[in-house]
Formats: C-alpha cells, sequence, structure tokens
C-alpha cells in the first residue's frame, strides 16, 4: 500500500512559478510509474506529466510540454512537478498518482495510488 502526500501548492501570478513535491509512504515507488493529473473546475480530471520508474522517460500532456517538468528521487521516495510560465489555464486541483505499468494515455482509472490533491491557482 502506498500513500501519497503532495506538497501545499500555492498561488502565483501568470508567468511565474511552482514546483511540486509528493513524497511517497508505506512502500518504495521505484517500481511505480509516477504522474501528475489535475482538475479544473467544472472538467475531468487529465493527465499532466508522466516518468518511467528510473525517470529515463518522461511524457507530457501538449498543453504543458516546454513549461513542466517532472522528476522523481527514488532514494527519497519522492516525485516533483517543476512548473514555468505558468497560466491562468494551468488553476486547478494536482493530484500525483501511481500506476504498476506504462500508460501514455495518463487515464485516472489506470493508477491504483492517488494523493489528496494540491490546490494551483494562477493570476492574470
Amino acid at each position: 500500500q502506498v500513500q501519497l502526500v503532495e506538497s501545499p501548492g500555492g498561488s502565483v501570478q501568470a508567468g511565474g512559478s511552482l514546483r511540486l513535491s509528493c513524497a511517497a509512504t508505506g512502500e518504495s515507488i521505484s517500481t511505480y510509474y509516477m504522474a501528475w493529473f489535475r482538475q479544473a473546475p467544472g472538467k475531468e480530471r487529465e493527465g499532466v506529466a508522466l516518468i518511467s520508474t528510473r525517470g529515463s522517460t518522461t511524457e507530457y500532456t501538449d498543453s504543458v510540454k516546454g513549461r513542466f517538468i517532472i522528476s522523481r528521487d527514488n532514494a527519497k521516495n519522492t516525485i516533483y512537478l517543476q512548473m514555468n510560465s505558468l497560466k491562468p489555464e494551468d488553476t486547478a486541483i494536482y493530484y500525483c498518482a501511481a500506476a504498476t505499468l506504462w500508460f501514455p494515455k495518463m487515464s485516472p482509472g489506470d493508477y491504483r495510488y492517488w494523493g489528496q490533491g494540491t490546490q494551483v491557482t494562477v493570476s492574470s
């Protein structure tokens, strides 16, 4: 059983940066494919970024490519999401999630473990 806890998000102006972290307890996440999702009010949860078990492969949804970077530190049992050049449309609750297989489509139903979510607000 993996428990995931995201760091507090925050509020930032457009063009700013935030870094989220997600710490895991219960077991090592080194064998899990990890992802960040987000859900804006009135919208479905969408996959944002995905990283392989050793961090050698990443995937991003088109809207964040070139702005967000996902990374992981298996020794610390933690993953990160560096968010740069933030836009108001990035405003959402951000979740980290863990899966046992590589799911490049990042469908929420494929992920076994979830964090509780953290709010990110970007003002114009």
